[in-house]
């Protein structure tokens, strides 16, 4: 039998037809691999930073006071997400601090828990987020500490319930300091 250039194009479409179900296939069977990987490219926290976040201690591994008491350092998690516990207006809240968020940003868990008791009508902010517009209220915390740094009056905005997995510390906070910075996997804050 002669290959004819109808039999060759026929032979490299079953191929490549064969080639694009081997490879959803594989995408469907590690979905949840794939997934993980796609939120830790993206800097997004997967549900086991969560988990590790919302585990309250009292005093948190990661957060280590420096020589000075307006210092401390927090270790990078494996994941390289900085995690920690901030009192916010004297309730422990466990945050990720996040270089890249604009604001400090409660869940409307943690936001409760802070004291901070919300209506739909105080949603009345649009912002936009990896994830697509979403609706905040906007708040100042009375107090936000770690360790021994404290900065009062702190601009905020608290998520709608069920919208955010673990609250941000952002540059509202982070910008009220004399320094923040990372060396050598740890994130250094100065009041």
């Amino acid at each position: 039998m002669a290959w004819t250039s109808g039999n060759k194009q026929l032979v490299r479409e079953t191929i490549s037809w064969g080639v694009i179900a081997v490879v959803a296939v594989a995408a469907i069977s590690h979905f949840e691999t794939l997934k993980t990987g796609a939120e830790q490219m993206l800097g997004l926290p997967t549900p086991k930073d969560v988990a590790e976040a919302r585990q309250t201690i009292p005093t948190p591994p990661a957060a280590k006071r420096a020589s000075s008491d307006s210092v401390v350092e927090i270790e990078a998690e494996r994941n390289g997400h900085f995690n920690t516990e901030a009192d916010i207006n004297g309730r422990s809240i466990p945050v990720m601090i996040d270089t890249g968020a604009t604001m400090v940003v409660l869940s409307y868990e943690d936001a409760e828990r802070a004291g901070l008791l919300l209506t739909d009508k105080d949603f009345t902010r649009s912002v936009s987020t990896a994830n697509g517009v979403a609706r905040v209220a906007p708040v100042t915390l009375d107090r936000v500490s770690i360790g021994n740094i404290t900065v009062r009056d702190v601009p905020a905005a608290v998520a709608e319930s069920g919208r955010l997995r673990v609250s941000l510390l952002g540059m509202t906070f982070l910008s009220r300091l004399s320094r923040f910075d990372m060396r050598s996997g740890r994130l250094v804050l100065q009041e």
